[in-house]
């Protein structure tokens, strides 16, 4: 009986859903080249190519775009025999840390996942800046962290890299005034040093307001027309809006949000916790 790899098949639909490599490779923590060689043996398996290449990136092929549907439901199915037969049988707590701007709509599926599979295990939750979370976790303090960090530096394990944007009030115009009032979160802002360079490399007047370490704050007067922030594309909260380049603000760097782990020998829960953060991500 002919049979399928799972481990291919994931390898196959992350790329197909990341379209890179590159980025598939970091989401699925193993080296460029490995995914490259696992996409080739899938290829030899089913006899043509998946994935068609040019200028712009990849893109799947046609037989790829046959298998990609299926490849997903045989990952889910998977899944789902393996919590059905195996059942939930853990036990203990895990420390999270999470940014103030990633501890709502972006935490959440996650954590309620993990939650409802696993309500033996306590979750406790913390905030703060990516400094501080990352702090915590060399201390002993947190078990895991999800912090952000620049792209081009980031020593961290990367779960995705996001566009760093400039967000302001809907309809707002205080991206107009001068000098331009600029509103993070807090002092220790993992956006702060990138922010302010990009702010200067423009020779553009700023202000640094309302970084008291209230992420309501921050929101309330960007909202309010006040200020304009920085946020990472994918947790821009409802009733801001990404300012466009009309806006005239300069570029921001990518930043990758990434995990970090304390040292020793992880608990099984906080194993499942990273599982269950890998699977949602590859998932979305």
């Amino acid at each position: 009986m002919q049979t399928l790899d799972l481990v291919l098949l994931r390898s196959f639909v992350v790329v197909a859903e990341k379209r890179s490599m590159t980025v598939a490779a970091q989401h699925l923590h193993v080296s460029q080249g490995a995914v490259s060689q696992q996409i080739k043996r899938l290829e030899d398996v089913l006899g043509g190519a998946l994935f068609l290449r040019d200028r712009r990136g990849i893109r799947l092929a046609p037989l790829g775009e046959r298998l990609f549907t299926k490849a997903q439901q045989m990952l889910t199915l998977n899944q789902q025999i393996w919590a059905d037969v195996k059942g939930s049988t853990l036990q203990g707590r895990v420390r999270l840390g999470v940014p103030y701007d990633l501890a709502g709509a972006w935490i959440a599926p996650i954590l309620k996942a993990f939650v409802e599979a696993n309500a033996q295990v306590e979750l406790s939750l913390k905030c703060g800046s990516s400094l501080e979370l990352k702090t915590e976790v060399d201390k002993g303090a947190l078990d895991l962290a999800i912090i952000e960090e620049a792209a081009a530096g980031a020593n961290g394990e990367c779960l995705m890299i996001d566009r760093l944007v400039w967000v302001g009030a809907s309809g707002g115009a205080a991206f107009l005034n001068t000098p331009l009032a600029v509103s993070l979160v807090a002092e220790t802002c993992a956006f702060r040093e990138p922010v302010i360079a990009a702010l200067e490399g423009q020779d553009r007047q700023w202000k640094m307001v309302f970084d008291n370490g209230n992420l309501e704050t921050t929101r309330a007067m960007v909202g309010s027309d006040l200020a304009v922030s920085a946020w990472l594309k994918s947790a821009v909260p409802p009733g801001l809006e990404i300012l466009s380049t009309e806006a005239n603000l300069p570029d921001l760097p990518p930043f990758a949000i990434s995990l970090v782990r304390s040292k020793g020998t992880a608990s099984a829960a906080a194993v499942e916790l990273v599982r269950h953060i890998h699977e949602h991500l590859d998932q979305s």
